[in-house]
């Protein structure tokens, strides 16, 4: 498995290189199609010359003579070039190409291009009955797989470019791009993503403009002399076409079958050049047993379709291509199933429009019933059989649709088609070519249990959420202390939310050659060229890009902003978890919520802010504080319900009354229209909210939890409560804890608020008081108090730092950095306060009460107030001690990986 090898290289060296972008898609995909149509276009030229010549030869001299030397000699020489410089050239082709789509190890490049495109000139050249699509469609895949090496791209994008190969190498043999398309999305690629379509839509597209313009069109005659009409009488005809395909197309595919497994048995200790040889003999003494005009393959299609031919004529053009078919097709000479499928189907479709003629003429079938041409009947077949040999109705009907182009058609190759492809998938499931790679040990559909373990896992599913960054302000040293604490060899760099960097102990290691300013910030020194994922990319990205540029650790990026990071740590954890059916001691066991319902509004923001909502008293007065956050920061609002149930319920089996759940997110939404933030609102059930929210933080990458808080608990061993606990303690963002104060409560009878009454009593937000303790969650707190300060015209700011009682003078460095802070974010002055006692809450609380604040404002540290927080019970007393508006704020969690 190419996984499992990718997994055991990861442990080398590093190095930092600046992985292709898909933004030349377009190009490539330009490309690709070019060079296919000029194959396709070269080979359909090389096998006209060849057959020309073959029969001309054979008519100036003993056609027992020519005929069997030149199809002896050209398939030794075929199969020899396939057995000597290319296996994988062998046979049609697209069952190779849909093995290496599937990750089986077979080889697509320049070689086994070159080396089907000369194999099959000389193979269809000497007369063996069978086409050149097939092989024109691997030699676009391998011709796209080659570019793909070049350009050094992903597996899951160098797979998008393949089937881009084959949609234009099948385009340009049939001039029919939506076939092309068809193809390589619903047989090879089995996927509708939006690059996949659109890289595969332009090579084909341009594969066919190509091939037109250079005479390399499709396979059928002019039938512009020949009137195309149907008579919906004709209906059950068209059935029965359908029919007979689908039991035509089951013998059919047998037979092939049976031919393969009769060479292998009979030829077993011959080489290839041998087989295919003998192959070419066999052919060419049965073409001299048909008349003249049909002892070529371009003579068999135009007879079928549009020759004024008899039922013994359709009767051997179709026992002939059957059986010299088999004959080829069994040998594994490259040579597709494309056209001799297309041949007979034309064939028989002959058949039943004579035998309707014939009906028609002893008055069996009523009188009124206009038939239609045999040519119309004859495209029916090709389609119908078509789709009973590759089980692919939509396929067929687009290649004899585009071909001819006749709307009218339409009806008629719809019936066949589906009707062959019901038949056929009954008797006989699978096509052709899934049937051909299980006769290799080849199984697409059954994926061994290593590909069922890692299959669909995306670089959200590897990632750690929780990542300890740096700031690009930071110094050397600094810098050099964090490696030195940390088991770790490189942190992510990040400046205002988003991804600018990354340093590594190889950056540092240069200070040992030369001297570094240790005090310079480590912004001079970090790597900026980065090597990155998001959180949609698949594993065989993950893999690829961590092997190719032999890195230690991958950032996910949304964006620019940086929602994880993957090591190789990460892969193994996950595999080892997949392999023993285990879940990571981080992630949760319980039952997930389930979504009800949702909004979404643009993602016009530079971040998220979340917004839990459950108290419709209180839910628009926290919405305009958030907002007004939102506003600052240029942040969208996330607003989250959730709904619990018992947990003897399942949340995606509960049925529950949305009602006042839509009425709390519709108010969000309006105050998003009226300031101008994008919102988005979701609706969940669950059985426990704070897993629910922490569920949200990830799935939308959230940078900032804006809670409501009661200010107290009742629940034993939790400071703020159950959920908010939670949230304080595991939640990767930064938290804020909002406990609204009288002067915010509502009044009146039904006790809920309105968008302007909120507006109208944030506004009494006058007097702030923000205890200073120095830290990172101090700092984020001023980061957020510009926000809030502009919810009153002349705010009246008091800072305050408590200090032991002591005899020392106080270190006011704190204090001023913070009265530095806000004089430049809102042009205000704050009064700087000490205060001297032990009871640090107590202290807070009496100088609230005495200046009459309205609203506090905690920026918790880990050295000083946070600490205190979780040991004690700091916020709580504050928020219970005091009748105003308290502000608890956590910044966010960092956690080295």
């Amino acid at each position: 498995m190419w996984i499992d090898r990718q997994i055991r290289k990861l442990l080398r060296p590093k190095s930092l290189v600046e992985p292709l972008g898909k933004r030349i898609a377009i190009v490539e995909a330009c490309s690709i199609g070019i060079v296919s149509a000029l194959a396709a276009v070269g080979l359909k030229q090389s096998v006209a010359w060849l057959d020309t010549w073959r029969v001309d030869l054979a008519g100036t001299y003993s056609p027992w003579l020519v005929l069997p030397l030149i199809g002896i000699m050209g398939g030794y020489l075929s199969g020899l070039l396939v057995e000597r410089l290319a296996p994988e050239a062998s046979g049609s082709g697209i069952p190779q190409v849909k093995a290496a789509l599937g990750y089986v190890p077979i080889a697509l490049d320049l070689r086994v291009a070159v080396v089907k495109w000369l194999s099959t000139a000389l193979s269809l050249g000497s007369g063996l009955a069978l086409g050149r699509q097939g092989p024109t469609v691997q030699i676009g895949a391998a011709l796209a797989a080659q570019l793909s090496h070049w350009a050094d791209t992903s597996p899951t994008y160098q797979r998008q470019l393949i089937a881009a190969g084959a949609a234009a190498g099948l385009a340009a043999s049939f001039n029919a791009p939506i076939a092309g398309v068809l193809f390589a999305i619903e047989e090879l690629m089995q996927d509708v993503s939006d690059l996949t379509l659109g890289t595969a839509i332009i090579a084909a597209v341009v594969g066919g403009v190509i091939a037109r313009a250079l005479g390399g069109g499709g396979m059928l005659p002019d039938l512009s002399q020949i009137p195309i009409q149907f008579d919906l009488g004709e209906i059950p005809l068209l059935i029965g076409v359908g029919m007979l395909a689908g039991l035509v197309g089951v013998l059919f595919n047998r037979s092939l079958l049976a031919s393969v497994k009769f060479y292998r048995r009979q030829f077993r200790d011959r080489s290839l050049a041998v087989k295919v040889a003998v192959a070419g003999g066999i052919t060419s003494i049965m073409t001299i047993l048909l008349p003249h005009a049909l002892q070529t393959g371009k003579d068999l299609q135009d007879f079928a379709i549009v020759g004024r031919i008899d039922w013994q004529m359709a009767a051997w053009i179709l026992g002939g291509q059957f059986v010299l078919s088999c004959v080829g097709f069994g040998s594994t000479a490259p040579g597709g199933l494309f056209a001799p499928s297309l041949i007979l189907g034309a064939a028989l479709g002959n058949l039943v429009a004579t035998g309707a003629q014939s009906c028609y003429h002893y008055g069996i079938l009523p009188a009124d019933l206009v038939l239609s041409s045999p040519t119309v009947y004859a495209l029916t077949g090709m389609s119908a059989l078509f789709s009973a040999v590759t089980h692919r109705p939509m396929v067929a009907i687009a290649i004899v649709w585009e071909m001819t182009a006749e709307f009218d058609l339409v009806l008629p190759l719809m019936l066949g088609a589906v009707v062959a492809y019901l038949v056929a998938e009954k008797l006989f499931p699978g096509s052709i070519y899934q049937h051909v790679l299980s006769g290799k040990g080849i199984n697409l559909n059954l994926p061994d249990l290593a590909q069922q373990s890692w299959v669909g896992l995306t670089a959200a599913d590897l990632m750690q959420r929780r990542v300890e960054t740096l700031s690009s302000q930071m110094t050397i040293a600094q810098a050099v202390c964090a490696f030195a604490n940390s088991p770790h060899r490189g942190f992510p760099i990040v400046d205002e939310g988003q991804l600018v960097g990354i340093l590594t102990q190889r950056d540092l290691s240069v200070l040992e050659d030369r001297q570094w300013d240790r005090e310079a910030a480590i912004g001079t020194l970090m790597t900026r060229r980065l090597i990155t994922v998001s959180p949609r990319d698949p594993l065989t990205s993950v893999l690829h890009l961590l092997d190719r540029h032999q890195v230690g650790r991958l950032p996910v990026v949304d964006g620019r902003k940086l929602v994880g990071i993957i090591t190789r740590a990460d892969i193994i954890r996950v595999e080892a978890e997949r392999v023993s059916s285990t879940v990571s001691p981080l992630k949760t066991r319980s039952e997930p919520s389930y979504l009800v319902y949702r909004t979404q509004g643009p993602a016009t923001g530079r971040g998220r802010l979340l917004v839990p909502l459950s108290n419709p008293q209180t839910a628009d007065i926290l919405l305009r504080l958030a907002a007004a956050i939102a506003l600052k920061a240029n942040y969208e609002l996330e607003c989250l319900h959730a709904i619990v149930i018992p947990r003897s319920s399942l949340p995606a089996e509960t049925l529950v009354d949305l009602t006042a759940s839509r009425q709390l997110c519709d108010r969000a939404v309006a105050l998003g229209k009226t300031l101008g933030i994008s919102v988005h609102t979701q609706i969940r059930v669950t059985h426990n909210v704070a897993a629910t929210i922490l569920e949200t933080i990830g799935d939308r990458h959230i940078d900032l939890l804006c809670m409501g808080w009661q200010g107290k608990t009742a629940t034993p061993g939790m400071i703020f409560g159950s959920t908010v606990d939670t949230a304080i303690r595991q939640a990767p963002c930064h938290v804020m804890l909002v406990k609204l104060g009288a002067r915010l409560h509502p009044h009146g009878s039904s006790g809920e608020s309105t968008a302007l009454d909120a507006m109208m009593r944030l506004t009494r937000l006058h007097r702030w008081l923000i205890p200073i303790s120095g830290g990172p969650n101090t700092e984020y707190a001023l980061q957020l108090l510009p926000a809030l300060l502009a919810l009153d015209l002349k705010p009246d700011i008091h800072l305050c730092q408590v200090f032991p009682p002591t005899d020392e003078p106080p270190d006011l460095t704190n204090l001023n950095t913070a009265a530095d802070t806000i004089y430049k974010s809102i042009n205000a002055v704050a009064k700087i306060v000490t205060l001297h006692a032990d009871d640090i809450s107590r202290t807070a609380i009496d100088y609230a009460i005495d200046r009459h604040c309205d609203a506090i404002i905690l920026g918790a540290s880990r050295e000083g107030l946070l600490k205190q927080s979780i040991q004690g019970n700091i916020p709580e007393a504050i928020a219970c001690g005091s009748d105003c508006t308290v502000i608890v704020v956590r910044a966010a969690i960092a956690v080295r990986v």
